[in-house]
């Protein structure tokens, strides 16, 4: 069997890596554009940020090793167009020109995202730039070292990561956000204001409300939005990503962010093409739809499915819950399944309760302040999302969280699972439990009145 797999970063390598562990004579063949793979972005912030040194120590895995496996590795190779009738494509070899044409068994998309990039006058001035690949970071880096003040638009995670490492590298820094809120897909507004005002104090201008319309060059950028102007040496966009579905446009079923649907088996409507990473949506256990979540913890694990699935469907895709965590600050900030807002936006009947109290008991020498939001169903009282947010790490209690809503239980199951106790970690009844029982308390009142 001949498999094609287009793009090559997690998804990419990861389905390559799985298919010849378990089929080593499959005819593999990867077409990539770019001369890296495997580069993990989510590192750019720590590079800026000058806590790792060295940006190649982003990529965790190279060409030749991919071809040591079996495969044949097609650098700077562009795939023109597809022809999912005729199980065939057109490929055009980016450093000599020249285009030929190729055919396939199964072909596995990982063509990734792109970011959004807005249409407006003066956006492709060279000091506007763009933070997603490996080539990108290095611009961002080099031009940051030559100025001093820096305009973020955009206040998701990259832009909320972004603005942290340029306040710990002494730029000034100014971040727009459109909407009313900072990481709308990932915490509600109350720790979204804490986390504003976390940056605050680090000298961090936020400017929420604020649609950037357009941008005028001189000494300084001005960056012109529907309630005034800023300036900066520097702006950088995060103003989100968009799947890089193009090839496929009409032949297979997409979202209306034009990310591939795929089912069960990582499989889109064309049985012989499958999909993973950031050109597909996932399905979203907490509200059992499909949703589009550009994350590397989806693409590897989706990646490894496509590469098992094309030969059948071996191994079902669980979903995802879309958790994430950050460093903010020496806090740390972690969240999985769906915010309330998200949730009553989507028709659930949820609510949810808040915990705030330290992680241990008040006699250990040292402690911290937890907080949690616990996000449920009041139907069926099953957990719908956590946000978690401490100086105590609290990264692997959203993973627990996680775990908790892939199984779909309750607040009933949450509040008396076994967790261990030891006055170094917790309280005799874990966190965990707690807001879980605030959460029966609370809905139970509510049945009860």
């Amino acid at each position: 069997m001949k498999v094609i797999i287009v793009g090559c970063t997690h998804a990419g390598t990861a389905a390559v890596e799985q298919i010849l562990k378990d089929h080593p004579d499959t005819d593999v063949t990867v077409y990539e554009r770019e001369d890296n793979i495997s580069f993990l972005s989510c590192g750019i912030a720590l590079y800026l940020g000058r806590i790792v040194d060295n940006l190649e120590e982003m990529f965790y895995a190279d060409p030749d090793t991919l071809e040591s496996l079996g495969a044949s590795v097609k650098m700077q190779h562009s795939v023109e167009s597809i022809d999912a009738k005729s199980k065939s494509m057109v490929i055009k070899d980016l450093t000599t020109g020249k285009e030929f044409t190729d055919s396939y068994d199964k072909l596995i998309m990982t063509t990734g995202s792109v970011v959004s990039t807005p249409n407006m006058q003066g956006i492709n001035n060279p000091r506007i730039l763009f933070c997603k690949n490996y080539e990108q970071a290095k611009t961002i880096y080099e031009s940051a070292k030559n100025f001093q003040s820096i305009a973020i638009v955009g206040g998701g995670y990259v832009g909320v990561e972004l603005a942290e490492s340029y306040a710990n590298t002494v730029h000034e820094v100014t971040l727009i956000q459109s909407g009313g809120q900072i990481l709308k897909n990932y915490v509600d507004k109350p720790l979204s204001d804490k986390i504003i005002g976390l940056l605050k104090e680090h000298y961090v201008n936020v400017y929420l409300n604020e649609r950037v319309q357009s941008f005028e060059d001189g000494k300084e950028l001005t960056i012109n939005t529907d309630k005034g102007t800023h300036k900066a040496d520097l702006v950088i966009m995060c103003t989100g990503f968009d799947a890089n579905t193009g090839l496929l446009k009409g032949q297979v079923d997409m979202d209306d962010r034009n990310a591939l649907i795929i089912n069960d088996y990582v499989q889109t409507s064309d049985p012989d093409i499958y999909s993973a990473g950031d050109a597909c949506a996932v399905n979203f256990n907490p509200t059992q739809k499909p949703l589009y979540i550009p994350l590397a913890s989806n693409a590897v694990r989706q990646g490894a499915l496509a590469g098992k699935n094309v030969f059948g469907d071996i191994q079902k895709y669980m979903g995802t819950q879309g958790s994430t965590g950050m460093e903010l600050f020496e806090h740390t900030l972690a969240s999985t399944g769906i915010t309330l807002h998200n949730a009553l936006s989507a028709g659930l009947n949820a609510d949810q309760v808040e915990y705030h109290a330290n992680y241990r008991p008040d006699f250990m020498p040292t402690n911290a302040l937890i907080q949690i939001f616990l996000v449920y169903d009041k139907d069926s009282r099953k957990i719908l999302g956590a946000q978690l947010f401490s100086k105590h790490e609290v990264a692997q209690s959203a993973n627990a969280v996680s775990i908790a809503i892939q199984n779909n239980n309750t607040i009933d199951d949450l509040a008396f699972v076994d967790m261990l106790f030891q006055p170094n970690y917790d309280n005799p009844w874990n966190y965990l439990n707690l807001v879980a029982q605030m959460a029966i308390d609370k809905l139970d009142y509510e049945v009860a009145k």
